[in-house]
């Protein structure tokens, strides 16, 4: 980088050669010392003098960053882990120009246990630091309201709003409700349920909504089992009715092999601008949560960055201590204790597959609802992708494709289609025999027709097309070539 890229090179260049060759989190300020990017870097040294560097050989998008950096602070920390988690963080609270946009998730639902005396638990979209147990957040509200329902079958717990205090309920303040009469609730308020069998109650319900569904259907087998041998039958089809709840939902849970245990699966699919990345977790085989965020490029990050610094929002979100990640590729990220799989076959590759699926079908969701707000979505951005990867200079908003036939050498003709937005205009279409062409030669035929066709719109005065696409090897498109050279 030169002086005349940015002034304040020299007091760049002074941080960046002083930097410690540390892990740590760097920070980029404009001139109004606001923060416009946020980076993480296993040698904070070496990558931030990466940026200043080679300047000419970075892209246009980085070297705009660089160009508005008036000053660098940084933070050391102990971990690339550690820098993972802090640079989410700054990310979120300061949401810098440059860096990759996370959506948070205000709008999705949470599972809240109340701090309160007979918890309830109950859905929930703010979450309030309150000492209360939240769970979530759920993008499926169907598998949240799957888990309360479940729930409310397995342990009556209370709805009501009273305030169920040690003196309220001495003193006899409340008499039980409709929903103790029909066995929704077994009466707390009157203390006809004490505090202990109740907070059992709520353990269980925690251990449902982790997913530790084996665990809750051994004990409630042992315990059908006690009461069995005390022949108390009625209590022992009661817990028996709970089994069968439990198996029941474990049946439309179970996706894979029940061994697969407390698993993150994440999976990745990069756009132009946009990544989507989906998040499953596992317990017992069992998926319970599924999430799918939208990341939001800035400076052309890679697939693998994207995925790491999704996979440290998410984990830290959804507050996950999985052991284990599946992940579709490699990473330069590590994280104490904690085992990265790129599966090829077996329970774990299905897995992610199915992660893969859940992405793909967000993403055509994100698309279909762009299309109803701007209908002309759809072809902008086909035809844009068509720009870019035939690096053409404007839109091929109108396009004709070339092909020539015969029958066994004789009776030579040509088609041409048209497509005018990406949708076909049949109107266009045309038909041509060939005129000056004699036997089956296709270069020859098709240089005839591309001169036809061209010197008629020409001679019209008619909008030529952006895109001609010729149906054959080199020798048909060098024979269109030369048509276009004659026609000037």
């Amino acid at each position: 980088m030169t002086h005349s890229l940015n002034k304040y090179f020299s007091h760049l260049e002074a941080i960046a050669r002083n930097l410690p060759q540390k892990p740590g989190v760097y920070q980029f300020l404009d001139d109004k010392n606001k923060i416009i990017y946020v980076g993480k870097a296993k040698n904070l040294k070496k990558r931030v003098s990466s940026y200043f560097a080679k300047i000419n050989s970075i892209s246009g998008k980085v070297q705009m960053l660089v160009r508005k950096i008036a000053d660098i602070k940084y933070i050391v920390v102990d971990s690339e882990q550690d820098a993972f988690l802090l640079e989410n963080n700054l990310i979120k609270k300061y949401q810098p120009h440059y860096n990759v946009a996370l959506k948070d998730d205000k709008t999705f639902p949470w599972i809240c246990i109340k701090n309160e005396p007979f918890p309830r638990i109950f859905p929930t979209r703010n979450v309030i630091r309150d000492g209360s147990v939240y769970f979530g957040p759920y993008a499926n509200s169907r598998l949240m309201h799957t888990l309360l329902d479940l729930i409310r079958q397995l342990y009556p717990l209370r709805n009501c709003s009273l305030r169920l205090t040690d003196k309220n309920i001495i003193a006899k303040r409340f008499k039980v409700c409709l929903e103790y009469h029909i066995g929704n609730c077994k009466g707390p308020c009157e203390g006809l349920q004490t505090a202990e069998d109740y907070d059992q109650s709520i353990q269980m319900s925690k251990e449902i909504i982790k997913g530790n569904i084996h665990s809750i259907a051994r004990q409630l087998k042992e315990l059908m089992m006690e009461y069995a041998d005390r022949m108390e039958f009625e209590k022992a089809h009661l817990v028996k009715e709970k089994l069968r709840l439990i198996e029941k939902y474990q049946s439309k849970s179970t996706v894979v092999n029940p061994s697969i245990n407390n698993v993150d699966v994440f999976s990745i699919l990069p756009d132009d601008s946009l990544a989507y990345v989906n998040f499953m977790k596992v317990m017992n085989g069992a998926i319970i949560q599924v999430h799918t965020v939208e990341l939001h490029k800035k400076l052309e990050e890679t697939p693998e960055e994207l995925l790491a610094l999704a996979i440290t929002d998410i984990r830290q979100r959804f507050e996950s201590q999985s052991p284990e990640i599946i992940v579709p590729f490699s990473l330069e990220y590590a994280i104490e204790g904690v085992t990265f799989t790129i599966p090829r076959i077996g329970d774990k590759k299905k897995l992610l597959e199915l992660s893969e699926r859940n992405v793909r079908y967000y993403q055509l969701e994100k698309e279909k609802q762009k299309e109803q707000v701007d209908p002309e979505h759809r072809t902008n951005r086909i035809l844009s992708r068509m720009m870019s990867d035939l690096r053409m200079t404007e839109l091929p908003v109108h396009i004709e494709c070339f092909d020539n036939s015969n029958i066994q050498g004789d009776y030579p003709v040509a088609a041409m289609v048209c497509f005018k937005n990406t949708k076909p205009d049949k109107s266009e279409y045309r038909h041509f025999n060939i005129k000056t062409v004699e036997g089956p030669n296709d270069f020859a035929s098709m240089e005839e027709i591309i001169f036809r066709r061209y010197k008629r719109l020409l001679e019209e005065n008619a909008p030529l097309p952006q895109l001609i696409i010729i149906d054959g090897g080199k020798g048909q498109l060098n024979a269109a070539l030369k048509s276009h050279e004659n026609l000037g």
